[in-house]
């Protein structure tokens, strides 16, 4: 907190060093390109650096003169507007008799009657000057006092000269020292480039490089998307008010694209001199509401659907970050920070994004998710909104399967609560309320895999699902698959999961709950051959319960093909696998994935797909 008072202190204070500082860098990042290709034309970096600048001034002061000489007609032509201007200030005033004239009467009586004074205050006491004890003598009968006026000398062109260049010094003098500065850093950028990263470390050189590379890409895309947003804009209104008939419009839409460089406040301007050359120029309301409602739609739509949207994806800020900037940069720097806010902020991005210290910046201001899917739907859950839970869910499916979904989204949800309730975080209602809501969300998952089959059928594709996954198909099997829970309920929807993508798989599959005895199951089953018993267990506090259970069922069924499944469990070691082999004596995966899979290596010597060769050669057999 003491950094960050001392930081904005400091930008605060020196802003008139670092306003024309961070101009320069701007310009300098934006004609770099053109002076190294100058430089590749075999000309010397001061001849390249000086014809950079030349364009550039040519550029702004042609546009300049081309605005101010178009101005200044227009201003010419005002008092040929004179009546119109007084018709529309008659008809905003209303008829004498008109209700809006009366209210006007009203406030204006009773400001004078509050302004007089109170019937029941006493009456001023007017105090006269004392009269000197010598009196000059007595004006002859017939002779008035001559009035005196102090009538300044007129001005000579010096201060003329003064007067007129006087508010334009301290502008004059910025520009100045931006000029300076950006010809200095075009002469010496890579000299200020090998000081910057001798400033961070050599240590640092493949993260400043990469900073450095990421925050010229952003600015470059930026200024790119707000060139061409701006020019569209100015193309645009220039268009409409030509169909409108409002003279000059060319001027109008040139200088409404150059103003919206200036973020919010160019906009208003931008809209306001045409507007009121509308309102001069023609007779009744109708045109100057036409331009007024071209101005609105077409700035509501790039303000709200185009920029957002571009400039957020371009530059890696949010839409929110954008207007906090603006609003930040403005109250520190003024006028000038409101055009250097989104660069500003994208510096400050790639800080965050590069410099540990300063992470939470990539926080706060970048537009990538900071909550990963699992956190989003937990977060949901936990806040009992069921309906943006299924969002997330619906999200995902959009560009995954469904055992991705549970394998990545609901299982790490379902740890993350398992975690809080044995930590004793988690009452029991949002405990009972998370728990009812995935196991509706199963329930409704359950015909996702029709609704895939039909969506591909009706459009010629084979469905992803079958692509990747191998136990995808029509298996026809009496193989049997058992689903136990280890301990609680989270594995027992675990278990729920499991059963419902072997149904899918075309399995036969059968889910229990935690209050049936998975011994006395099996003995009620009566055990077949080949069937394959899956304890489904959620780590961190099942792991001892999926053992007992493992190895109980393991000494009463010898021949019983065991799978323990330890979803979302992984210790760091790259053995970890294996030394849970050791310890469980059964065969152990970690993801719904690989428990597909691992099941239909089991029954593939057994089992054939309808379309596998193999099947119609074992049926010849038989035959």
């Amino acid at each position: 907190m003491v950094a960050s008072i001392v930081t904005i202190a400091a930008l605060y204070f020196a802003r008139n060093v670092l306003i024309p500082l961070a101009l320069a860098a701007l310009l300098s990042f934006l004609l770099a390109p053109l002076a190294k290709r100058l430089e590749m034309w075999r000309l010397g970096r001061l001849p390249a650096v000086l014809i950079v600048m030349m364009i550039s001034f040519c550029l702004i002061g042609g546009i300049g003169w081309v605005v101010s000489n178009q101005l200044i007609d227009v201003i010419n032509d005002l008092p040929n507007y004179r009546e119109n201007i007084q018709r529309k200030l008659q008809s905003i005033h209303g008829p004498k008799g008109g209700s809006l004239a009366k209210a006007t009467d009203n406030v204006q009586e009773l400001t004078k009657e509050l302004s007089t004074t109170a019937p029941n205050q006493p009456a001023p006491v007017s105090r006269q000057p004392a009269k000197s004890t010598k009196a000059g003598p007595p004006l002859p009968s017939g002779v008035h006092p001559v009035p005196v006026e102090l009538v300044e000398p007129p001005a000579s062109a010096l201060q003329s000269l003064r007067d007129l260049l006087g508010p334009l010094v301290a502008p004059l003098g910025t520009a100045a020292i931006v000029i300076v500065f950006t010809i200095f850093m075009l002469m010496k950028r890579e000299d200020l480039r090998n000081r910057l990263f001798r400033l961070a470390g050599q240590r640092q050189l493949n993260v400043m490089t990469q900073a450095l590379d990421d925050a010229a890409q952003r600015v470059s895309r930026y200024l790119l998307m707000q060139f061409i947003v701006n020019a569209s804009y100015g193309v645009l209104i220039a268009t409409g008010l030509y169909f409108i008939g409002v003279p000059n419009a060319l001027l109008w839409g040139v200088l409404a694209g150059s103003l919206r460089f200036i973020p919010y406040a160019g906009p208003l301007i931008g809209c306001s001199l045409p507007l009121i050359l509308a309102l001069a120029a023609f007779d009744g309301w109708t045109r100057p509401v036409l331009t007024l409602c071209l101005f609105l739609v077409i700035e509501l739509i790039l303000s709200n659907l185009v920029e957002p949207w571009l400039y957020g994806s371009h530059t890696g800020i949010s839409s929110l970050a954008i207007l906090v900037a603006a609003v930040f940069w403005t109250v520190l720097w003024g006028p000038v920070g409101l055009i250097l806010s989104t660069p500003l902020t994208v510096c400050l991005l790639v800080l965050g994004r590069y410099v540990p210290q300063l992470s939470f910046l990539n926080i706060v201001l970048g537009d990538e998710p900071v909550l990963v899917r699992e956190a989003q739907l937990y977060q949901r859950l936990l806040a009992m909104d069921q309906k943006e839970a299924q969002t997330v869910i619906d999200a995902f499916l959009k560009q995954g399967q469904l055992v991705d979904l549970y394998d990545e989204v609901i299982i790490p949800a379902l740890s993350m609560a398992e975690h809080d309730r044995h930590q004793g975080a988690l009452d029991q209602t949002k405990e009972a309320f998370i728990f009812q809501s995935i196991n509706e969300f199963i329930v409704e998952l359950a015909g996702y895999r029709a609704e895939q089959l039909v969506a591909s059928q009706t459009n010629g594709d084979v469905p992803r699902q079958k692509q990747s996954d191998p136990a995808i198909g029509t298996l026809g099997s009496n193989v049997r698959v058992i689903c136990f829970p280890a301990k609680d309920d989270a594995d027992e929807i675990t278990g729920a999961m499991l059963a419902q993508l072997l149904e899918q798989a075309g399995y036969a599959a059968l889910s229990f709950s935690v209050a049936d005895s998975p011994v006395a199951v099996m003995q009620d089953l009566s055990n077949q051959t080949g069937d394959i018993v899956c304890i489904c267990a959620l780590p961190p506090f099942a792991l001892m319960n999926a053992r007992t259970l493992s190895r109980r069922l393991q000494a009463r069924f010898p021949d019983l093909k065991i799978v323990i499944g330890l979803w979302h469990f992984s210790d760091g070691g790259a053995d970890y696998q294996e030394r849970l082999g050791n310890a469980f004596a059964n065969t152990v995966v970690t993801t719904l994935k690989q428990a597909l899979e691992h099941i239909h290596s089991l029954t593939d010597s057994n089992v054939l797909c309808e379309d596998d060769p193999r099947a119609i050669v074992a049926a010849a057999k038989e035959l």
